[in-house]
């Protein structure tokens, strides 16, 4: 119960990433503010925290109406007396339109799509963030994470997608500047290919013949939707957390970093490990076999291989 007597909220907390977070906050003895736009997932969600004896309050909040998002706030400080300890951005509508669109180039799709991916992905989490803030600088503390993906350095699924990745991480940073004075730290996190419901049922139940079978190896063996909950939490009470104010973080580095396995027991699969990169290349694949799992790719070499000028 490291978390006892703290005010969280998870955005898009009614299934995948944000259910998992949510489950992991309110297992730490967190007050877990759940948002989402359906009552009966919400409350799926706030049953299975239950289950775990956690505290959840499901709110029923579009992250595209900016009077439910202000409400909720409002609601906030009614009842937890202007507390609030953790917001975590994560509401994201734009996963069956993507799947849906693969491999179709951003002119032959309706411009709409950027309106799907980003309305609630981006400027969602630009307002929730700006009511937070405004509580935390009040108090002196706090911590604001933004769910984000590799989508934001390099290309990924699609136009709209990647723009509204990298305005994620451009965004924690950023508010971290203005924040970091005022003991408020803003992060960008990275999960890594994670099995969402969502996910099973598009890419490894319902793949069209042909598809790309690396992406659903990749999945098929991804972390549960728990582990980013629990890269927050043990975030949330590390004393050199400042030190992290403004950077992107990965699910796979903070779990060496914690000491974290998966709900089921398995390693957090590393991203970065010089061995695990060439298994993912046919030709190169053995070597794999022979590399110590230890060897990373150093992180200026990520920036340097996608610098831009």
């Amino acid at each position: 119960m490291s978390l006892s007597g703290w005010v969280c909220v998870v955005t898009g907390a009614s299934r995948g990433i944000g259910r998992g977070i949510a489950l992991q906050l309110s297992e730490a003895g967190a007050t877990v503010y759940i948002t989402g736009r359906q009552e009966k997932t919400l409350k799926e969600t706030a049953a299975q925290v239950k289950e775990r004896g956690g505290n959840c309050v499901p709110v029923i909040c579009d992250s595209t109406k900016d009077e439910d998002i202000k409400d909720l706030f409002e609601r906030i400080k009614r009842e937890q007396d202007g507390r609030l300890d953790v917001l975590v951005n994560n509401a994201y509508a734009g996963v069956q339109a993507i799947f849906e669109n693969m491999g179709t180039k951003f002119w032959e799709i309706d411009p709409s799509m950027w309106d799907s991916i980003n309305n609630t992905g981006l400027r969602g989490h630009y307002f929730f963030s700006v009511y937070a803030s405004r509580m935390m600088v009040a108090q002196g503390r706090g911590l604001i994470i933004t769910i984000s993906s590799i989508g934001g350095l390099r290309y990924l699924f699609n136009v709209p997608y990647g723009v509204g990745k990298a305005a994620c991480d451009r965004l924690a940073a950023d508010m971290a500047v203005e924040l970091k004075s005022r003991g408020v730290a803003s992060v960008s996190l990275w999960p890594g290919a994670v099995r969402t419901e969502l996910v099973s049922q598009l890419v490894l139940e319902k793949a069209p013949e042909g598809a790309d079978t690396k992406v659903r190896d990749m999945f098929a063996n991804g972390e549960t939707t728990e582990v980013s909950g629990m890269c927050i939490v043990n975030l949330a009470k590390d004393k050199h957390l400042m030190s992290m104010t403004g950077k992107v973080l990965m699910t796979c580095d903070l779990a060496r970093r914690y000491g974290i396995k998966d709900v089921d027991g398995r390693n957090v699969a590393d991203y970065t490990s010089i061995k695990f990169l060439l298994g993912q290349v046919p030709y190169l694949s053995w070597m794999s076999y022979v590399v110590p799992s230890f060897l990373r790719v150093p992180r200026f070499v990520l920036t340097l291989a996608n610098s831009r000028f």
